[in-house]
């Protein structure tokens, strides 16, 4: 199957690591970025290995034909260490997308993490390589290494992608954990830096109200929602 490549424009590394240091040590990483605004994206429904794994780093993109599932192991060099592969395969779990094996070489090249939007298969060895990975199901089956002949198109990396109902652009951030996954294009990094924490000033003082004794009618009279 033909791959074609576009180049991926990485956001600036001090944004990526602003945003980890702001955001790993919190409970609910990905909930507070969605809280951030309604231009931030967010995607529910998918499973982790690990309920602790966390991963927060630029989205290197690959979209694959809804009925050509392949190898996407040639397109690991593509990545920088700090990556997110986010694998869109149009919710088709009839194969799986990603394994141990895969998850050893993405550990090797220094990937953060990926988000598949299919099935993987393994799960027991990616727990205890300890590789997040977010994906839709299981299944024992692997992808062959070359596409049907009736495949319908390339395999298109870093471009944009639809998961969950939400575009991911090559480039944009990442976060992702158990409760799932959202995605902070570039240029609303500082926005979501400050609406964040906000947020985490308004939650420390609602969570010393409860504990003072503050009812719910008072809560609600003083911050309008919690």
């Amino acid at each position: 199957m033909q791959t074609v490549h576009h180049e991926l424009v990485r956001p600036p590394q001090e944004k990526v690591d602003a945003l980890r240091a702001l955001l790993l040590p919190e409970y609910s990483p990905s909930c507070l970025v969605a809280d951030a605004g309604p231009r931030i994206g967010a995607i529910g429904g998918l499973r982790s290995v690990k309920r602790e794994h966390r991963a927060i780093g630029p989205a290197l993109t690959i979209d694959l034909p809804e009925d050509g599932l392949v190898d996407i192991l040639p397109v690991l060099p593509t990545a920088k260490p700090g990556d997110i592969i986010v694998l869109a395969c149009h919710g088709n779990t009839r194969m799986a997308m990603w394994g141990g094996l895969m998850a050893t070489l993405a550990q090797m090249a220094g990937i953060a993490g990926a988000v598949v939007d299919g099935a993987i298969r393994d799960v027991d060895e990616l727990r205890d390589l300890d590789f997040p990975i977010w994906y839709r199901a299981t299944m024992p089956r692997r992808c062959p290494p070359a596409a049907p002949p009736d495949a319908d198109g390339p395999v298109q990396v870093n471009v944009p992608v639809r998961i969950g109902g939400e575009i991911i652009e090559p480039g944009d951030i990442v976060v992702a954990e158990e409760n799932g996954v959202g995605v902070v294009p570039p240029q609303l990094t500082d926005e979501v830096i400050a609406a964040t924490k906000q947020l985490l000033a308004k939650e420390s003082s609602i969570r010393d109200q409860i504990n003072d004794g503050a009812t719910l009618t008072e809560l609600l009279a003083q911050f309008g929602h919690l």
